[in-house]
C-alpha cells in the first residue's frame, strides 16, 4: 500500500477536491507523482481546522497527468475503500453549503 498525505487548508480547497459521485466518497490529491489506476493507497488526510489527520484506505480511480488541458493541476483521485473515521461524512458536513454549487471542481 502506497502512503499519500494531503492537507486541506480551506473549505474551498476541500470542495474543489471532493468526489461525491463515488459510492463511498473520495478526494482528488494534487501530486506530480505517477500512479496507476487501481493502486492501493493509505491516505493520511488533514481536514480544515482538524487537530489530527485521519487515515483512509483507498484506491486510485482518477488520473490527471502533468500538462492536462485547461491548466488542471496534476494529481490522482482516491476512492475511499475503508473509512473508519467517517471522513466522507466529515467532509460533507464541512462543505454542506457548497455541495450544490455550480463552480467547477478539479474532477467533474
Amino acid at each position: 500500500m502506497v502512503p499519500l498525505t494531503v492537507e486541506f487548508h480551506s473549505e474551498r480547497d476541500l470542495y474543489l477536491a471532493f468526489m461525491p459521485f463515488l459510492n463511498k466518497g473520495g478526494v482528488f490529491v494534487r501530486t506530480p507523482r505517477q500512479y496507476e489506476l487501481g493502486d492501493n493507497v493509505e491516505l493520511k488526510i488533514l481536514l480544515p481546522d482538524a487537530l489530527e489527520e485521519s487515515i483512509v484506505h483507498g484506491q486510485v480511480c482518477w488520473l490527471t497527468p502533468i500538462g492536462a488541458q485547461n491548466g488542471t493541476p496534476p494529481g490522482v483521485g482516491i476512492n475511499f475503500v475503508k473509512d473508519p473515521d467517517k471522513v466522507r461524512y466529515q467532509i460533507e458536513q464541512i462543505i454542506a453549503r457548497q455541495l450544490n454549487s455550480s463552480e467547477p471542481t478539479l474532477t467533474m
